[in-house]
């Protein structure tokens, strides 16, 4: 079965939840694709901040409610990361939000300690693998990117890799880069959904949205501006491309330690 997913690049309100919600429900009515997944980028309701304490809301609330409202309108996956707060600690939370209103969630794993994040926040321990319309979906967030093991797809866990990010543009060519090796090195499809414009710590974001193929190659390439962009990709391609070079039989066994 295919898989229809849209990717939402653009520039962000900086902590300024309620205008980044205004301006994604905006966008996705303007567009009003036909699709089974839209996704959003890392922390899409402020921007990559450390200002949590000021800043993150309650786990669980606003935005997911808001999250479930688009996922009926569109009845489609919303995904998409935003910083909460859970008792005492503070979590970058990707949510993986179902037209039916059921959800799971995913605490990035790897925290940017470059820029301190993780004294700031609380870094996740387990891995996400989500089901949809007959795909295994593995969602993670940006600086992930950076570490193969931990999207190590063993066994053919997962056929969709997804990251959200808030990716600096002084760093475009190792996103570029990770992104099809991911791909390659998985036998899977690869989907990073960046932003662009420039946050409140002038930092400036190059974009660079891709949809990869198993093989490494580009099915789309976003460039620097803003704009949604659907793509339907092919279930059969993919398990016609791992039976006639399975070198997932090949991998290397390895365990996780925390």
């Amino acid at each position: 079965m295919n898989l229809r997913v849209t990717i939402i690049q653009t520039d962000l309100h900086w902590q300024d939840a309620e205008a980044n919600r205004r301006m994604f429900r905006e966008k996705l009515a303007a567009a009003a694709p036909q699709t089974d997944l839209v996704v959003l980028p890392e922390m899409f309701t402020t921007g990559f901040s450390m200002n949590a304490t000021d800043v993150a809301e309650e786990a669980d609330t606003v935005t997911l409610e808001w999250m479930r409202n688009e996922a009926q309108q569109h009845q489609a996956v919303v995904t998409g990361s935003v910083m909460v707060r859970e008792g005492d600690n503070y979590f970058n939370r990707l949510y993986w939000v179902r037209p039916d209103g059921s959800h799971a969630s995913y605490d990035k794993k790897h925290l940017f300690r470059m820029a301190k994040e993780h004294h700031t926040y609380t870094a996740g321990k387990e891995r996400l693998v989500v089901e949809l319309n007959g795909w295994k979906v593995c969602p993670l967030v940006c600086y992930d990117l950076r570490f193969p093991v931990w999207s190590r797809n063993s066994n053919n866990a997962y056929d969709l890799l997804l990251y959200v990010a808030n990716w600096p543009k002084v760093r475009r060519q190792p996103w570029r880069t990770l992104l099809q090796a991911r791909a390659i090195e998985n036998l899977a499809y690869v989907v990073g959904v960046n932003r662009v414009g420039t946050d409140g710590n002038a930092h400036p974001y190059s974009g660079d949205s891709a949809i990869i193929h198993p093989k490494g190659y580009h099915l789309l390439e976003t460039a620097e501006a803003e704009g949604i962009h659907t793509l339907t990709l092919s279930k059969k391609e993919l398990e016609d491309f791992r039976e006639t070079f399975p070198a997932h039989l090949d991998a290397d066994r390895f365990s996780l330690e925390g």
